[in-house]
């Protein structure tokens, strides 16, 4: 008898769990609140990141080259690769731990970077300011992943390939799923992949992963050589920010590496603060030369589920049901690995412990 499994959310954790729950031969439903993809949702973005550089994190290092090999699988199925290889420039105002951290890491792992000085840093990349950087480091690896286009892709695939999807809004989760109306769907096996709603569904995540509002401002430099940059993480003391070169035609995407920990993703108002706007901008504007000449494409709020530690949950509820939360704004790299995965386990070939740890950046688990 064929085993069956629902799967409540339509981001990329809950389709790439459909994904890896049909591969393992699993008959599957995917019920999602909003139409698919959910243009509300955390994974429904111009573009996402996948790099080595870790800080202190070495088992999510680890789980990077996992991932690559996750991302191929998908880029096979798909037929088409939706992944942009920009490489990664990380700088340093403050002499902090992450890059000193990563570059330890990456060594002992015999990943090929190099270390720049400021001027070093402004002869290679003259789009950028090099005052009061103390450290730089260069990787040719890492990129961008498409995500909006991938989440489409994958949504579509899926129902190509017999995934049900129905459109329906939870109010409980046990060992099922009890709609709004009242309607307990069930299966063999349940996963929730609810993203920053799912601490309201479920009691015990309450306290461990609380919805973050995230403000983005997307933009269009003059100078065509942004898309050829590598994606920039600045970690000043003052406030650090991320940059996302434009790719594929995409907008360049600004943000800071702080969480709100605020907001209600229901809310059906996610106009940003014009404050925060500004601060994201002036942040940039020290490091990024030109930017405010640049044309707006928009601003947006974009909701992370965030743990304390960054630390994934991906656990078992019950004899039944498992649920992944609390990926902090850094999951969507590993989306893929992590469904594939969590079907093994639901599957019956891998340990829901072991695996736990390991989606917590603590151990490996053998493919």
């Amino acid at each position: 008898m064929t085993r069956t499994a629902l799967v409540l959310g339509a981001g990329i954790m809950g389709l790439c769990a459909a994904w890896g729950l049909r591969r393992e031969g699993f008959a599957v439903t995917v019920v999602e609140q909003d139409t698919v993809p959910n243009p509300r949702g955390s994974s429904v973005d111009d573009h996402r990141l996948i790099r080595h550089a870790y800080g202190a994190q070495r088992g999510y290092m680890r789980m990077v080259d996992e991932a690559y090999e996750a991302w191929d699988a998908l880029w096979r199925d798909l037929g088409e690769v939706l992944h942009v290889p920009t490489g990664v420039l990380a700088l340093d105002e403050g002499g902090g731990d992450w890059l000193r951290d990563s570059r330890a890491a990456l060594r002992v792992a015999g990943h090929a970077m190099q270390d720049l000085s400021a001027a070093a840093v402004e002869a290679r990349f003259p789009l950028l300011r090099g005052a009061g950087i103390t450290d730089a480091l260069h990787m040719e690896t890492g990129g961008v992943l498409l995500a909006g286009r991938i989440v489409a892709a994958l949504a579509e695939h899926l129902r190509g390939n017999g995934v049900a999807f129905r459109r329906a809004r939870v109010r409980e989760v046990d060992e099922a799923l009890v709609l709004e109306d009242g309607t307990r769907l069930s299966a063999d096996m349940l996963v929730v992949a609810a993203g920053p709603w799912a601490s309201r569904l479920l009691p015990t995540l309450r306290g461990r992963v609380t919805p973050s509002a995230q403000v983005i401002v997307r933009l269009r430099p003059g100078d065509e050589r942004w898309s050829r940059m590598p994606m920039l993480l600045d970690l000043s003391p003052a406030g650090g920010f991320y940059l996302v070169p434009p790719v594929a035609g995409t907008p360049l995407k600004v943000g800071d590496h702080s969480f709100s920990l605020l907001g209600d993703p229901d809310d059906p108002d996610r106009t940003p603060d014009g404050r925060e706007v500004e601060r994201i901008l002036s942040l940039a504007a020290r490091r990024v030369r030109g930017i405010e000449d640049w044309a707006r494409e928009g601003e947006a709020i974009c909701f992370y589920d965030v743990e304390p530690r960054e630390e994934f949950i991906l656990e078992k509820m019950n004899r039944r049901a498992f649920v992944m939360s609390g990926f902090s704004g850094h999951g969507f790299k590993f989306g893929p690995v992590l469904g594939l995965r969590l079907a093994a386990t639901l599957a019956g070939r891998e340990e829901a412990t072991a695996l736990s740890r390991w989606a917590a950046g603590r151990e490996s688990v053998a493919a």
